[in-house]
């Protein structure tokens, strides 16, 4: 009965993790050959396109390592194969945590009704800096992951010593890694999430006043305005609700409470995961673009199909 659930979460896992690389590297396709055939991109699409390569690169590299590791069932992430893993997937959540947050703080400039002259003239200034922002982040999770992974030497470092030294009945114990490296991830994850939660949170409430302004002026709920709005609130409070929820989720999983042996670990993965496997068919559908795009894929390989 036990290895039928793991068969089934395994499932479960494989198929959440090709439903988000096929819709990321959807949205990298279909930009990148905007991109191609015009040789520019808008402002959002170049945050789309960076946070679906992104994405499309983490989950490819998860899934590789999650069945690598599960295949050869190592309890401790000592050896140099799972460095080089924590050093790739570090710097792609980091990359993925600030892109996400350059994409919030774009919607909120675009979309939020504020008159304060500060919002003003980032609304005006912000999309010019799109390019230079995505192309700072790429180094400044470069030296986040550099950091972890130096920490995280460190201490390593110290276990071989002591295991090979005079105290050879020395056990790895993980509160080290948690007590050197846990407070370091929240202290540098912490600086986009507060960007991200303030910026999106300042749009869902001009949003939600906006909405109540127009009740109050006598729009139908079937108006198309009204429509609209309630899509686009209903769209960023998921994106919130995901965004926070692959925080927490990271957060927990640098305590390393979670082995291959556990029962729980394929589960724990698929949660792991969740953001970056939902958000890109959140990001499609609100995306005249890139939903036009996907019908006219659906109905040619229903053509197909049917012929």
């Amino acid at each position: 009965m036990q290895a039928a659930l793991t068969a089934f979460f395994m499932f479960l896992f494989i198929l959440q993790i090709f439903l988000g690389i096929s819709a990321n590297g959807f949205i990298a396709l279909v930009l990148g050959r905007e991109w191609l055939q015009y040789g520019r991109l808008l402002p959002l699409d170049m945050i789309l396109i960076s946070l679906a390569a992104s994405r499309f690169c983490l989950q490819l590299l998860g899934l590789i390592h999650n069945f690598y590791y599960s295949a050869r069932v190592v309890e401790h992430s000592g050896d140099l194969g799972e460095q080089l893993f924590r050093l790739h997937w570090h710097f792609l959540n980091s990359a993925t945590f600030w892109f996400c947050t350059w994409l919030s703080i774009l919607f909120c400039v675009k979309i939020a009704n504020i008159t304060h002259p500060t919002f003003l003239w980032l609304k005006w200034r912000f999309p010019g800096w799109v390019p230079w922002l995505l192309l700072g982040s790429v180094p400044i999770s470069f030296i986040t992951t550099l950091l972890f992974f130096l920490v995280n030497y460190f201490a390593y470092q110290e276990f071989f010593i002591r295991k090979f030294s005079e105290n050879m009945t020395y056990e790895w114990d993980t509160t080290t890694e948690i007590n050197d490296l846990l407070p370091l991830k929240l202290a540098i994850w912490s600086i986009p999430c507060s960007v991200f939660l303030v910026s999106i949170m300042l749009l869902i409430n001009s949003l939600r006043r906006h909405a109540q302004r127009m009740k109050h002026n006598g729009h139908s709920l079937q108006d198309p305005s009204t429509q609209a709005h309630t899509r686009a609130l209903k769209s960023l409070i998921s994106f919130l609700m995901l965004y926070a929820l692959s925080f927490l989720f990271l957060t927990v999983d640098a305590i390393k409470f979670m082995t291959v042996q556990n029962d729980f670990y394929w589960p724990w993965q698929i949660a792991i995961y969740l953001c970056v496997s939902v958000h890109p068919f959140i990001l499609i559908f609100s995306n005249l673009k890139l939903r036009s795009t996907l019908w006219q894929l659906l109905l040619l390989a229903r053509g197909f199909w049917v012929a």
